[in-house]
């Protein structure tokens, strides 16, 4: 997994005033352990926290901040810690952290977890203080079997250490962390579906409200974050408000810096460490190389397989939320798909709809029964034999599964990159429809929303 950086680090203290989330992690990909994770400054905000700041004072850094969420929805951490009831009676909260990585073409979270496992302990440790939450778990994705070896290791040596378990660092602050490894369902990137998967129940988004502030898992106060989110917040809480905010590029509306990432058949795919706000062109180029060698850039999606296509022309938009916004589509989780110009594009939206709809709870019917019907016209178009009208009937599906229309953010997820394929590339799936003929006519209906 490559690593780089922005600007000059000819010094760890350059780094770390630059790379909050990098600066630490070793030339040979090895895992940091409690010795050199303290050595390189390691649980000094933890520190910090628990001798320095009362649990209001935390929460209100970390809003102050502008901390957003780093799974790919871009909720203001700060607030979403502000739910949390203040009703001391409620003695029994839990913190989660939402470490099942499976959107397509995203491996930030796998690089943290495996390479620097007491980065994610130390920030649950001050949001737990935070929030009150006397229990942690990291929801983390089944096949990460190395990130589960690595975590549970630091878990330990924390508990060693004084850092996890009954009276943190003499302040009578309890916290215990266990990590728990998923059964591998996409949906359990909803934090609720997380919630009832961690409770041993079928992984169906609930009913919100109430929202899991108020009743989480086993009904108590439960609070959910990113493994990246939550790395932030030792930083954060170490170095201050404005320097997090500082380190943003201009321009830019979202603070501190991303993981971001390339992949497709660009020369140097990989993963850098940036401020918010640098543009695609530069983190497409200057980082990823550009393309290789005798292919030419199609396309690319900004964020993993729910996010929109958008074209090279677009390359000059700011990667933060609102400029990613601005050319169509959402932000994500940063990492980057380059598409060449030997793919089509109905194989490839045909190979992202299969996956989004085996992935489907199937709770909600438009999602349930939408995402197959769309795999079967896709399916009929990428071998030639897609009917007249198929191509609308995929448009409405697109409407008829956006953002409103379902129980949850999956189905929205799942149309929004064929939305952008069809408006972008339209040609490609009419060639995929027979020509009329005589005698071949049939009548053509369009999904109305009674009938979808």
């Amino acid at each position: 997994m490559k690593l780089t950086s922005f600007g000059p680090a000819n010094t760890i203290a350059r780094a770390a005033e630059t790379h909050p989330l990098t600066w630490r992690l070793r030339d040979d990909g090895e895992p940091i352990w409690l010795d050199e994770y303290q050595a390189k400054d390691g649980y000094s905000a933890a520190r910090k926290a628990f001798a320095d700041m009362s649990q209001d004072d935390i929460v209100q850094t970390v809003k102050d901040s502008g901390l957003k969420g780093r799974g790919g929805a871009g909720f203001p951490t700060g607030v979403k810690w502000g739910l949390m009831p203040k009703d001391e009676s409620m003695d029994i909260r839990y913190l989660l952290c939402n470490a099942d990585e499976m959107e397509p073409n995203t491996w930030k979270d796998r690089m943290l977890m495996e390479q620097q496992p007491h980065l994610l302990i130390e920030g649950m440790l001050i949001s737990a203080r935070a929030l009150k939450a006397y229990r942690g778990y990291i929801f983390l994705r089944g096949e990460y079997t190395t990130a589960a070896k690595h975590l549970n290791r630091a878990v330990q040596e924390a508990k060693a250490a004084g850092l996890l378990g009954k009276n943190i660092l003499g302040s009578g602050f309890d916290f215990e962390l266990f990590v728990h490894t998923g059964a591998g369902r996409y949906i359990c990137g909803e934090e609720t579906a997380l919630i009832n998967s961690l409770e041993g129940r079928r992984a169906n988004p609930r009913s919100k409200p109430p929202f899991p502030a108020a009743v989480g898992v086993w009904g108590k106060p439960t609070c959910v974050n990113n493994v990246e989110t939550l790395c932030n917040v030792p930083a954060i809480v170490g170095n201050g408000i404005d320097w997090y905010k500082a380190l943003a590029m201009p321009g830019s509306e979202d603070h501190g810096t991303k993981l971001m990432g390339f992949s497709g058949k660009v020369k140097n795919p990989g993963l850098w460490e940036l401020p918010f706000g640098i543009s695609a062109r530069e983190l497409f180029e200057d980082y990823a190389g550009g393309m290789r060698d005798g292919f030419t850039l199609k396309c690319w999606q900004p964020g993993g397989a729910g996010t929109g296509f958008l074209l090279p022309e677009h390359l000059d938009a700011q990667m933060y939320a609102g400029g990613i916004g601005k050319v169509g589509t959402r932000m994500g989780t940063g990492l980057a798909m380059a598409v060449d110009d030997s793919v089509n594009m109905v194989s490839l939206l045909r190979n992202m709809e299969e996956f989004f709809s085996r992935e489907s709870c199937g709770f909600c019917t438009p999602c349930r029964d939408g995402l197959p019907w769309s795999v079967k016209l896709l399916r009929a178009i990428e071998t030639g034999n897609g009917q007249p009208g198929d191509i609308e009937t995929l448009l409405g599906l697109v409407g008829f599964l956006g953002p409103g229309k379902t129980f949850c953010a999956h189905a929205p997820g799942a149309v929004e990159p064929l939305g952008s394929a069809i408006k972008y590339f339209r040609a490609e799936f009419e060639a995929g429809i027979k020509p009329v003929t005589p005698g071949s006519l049939t009548q053509v209906a369009t999904p109305t929303m009674a009938g979808a």
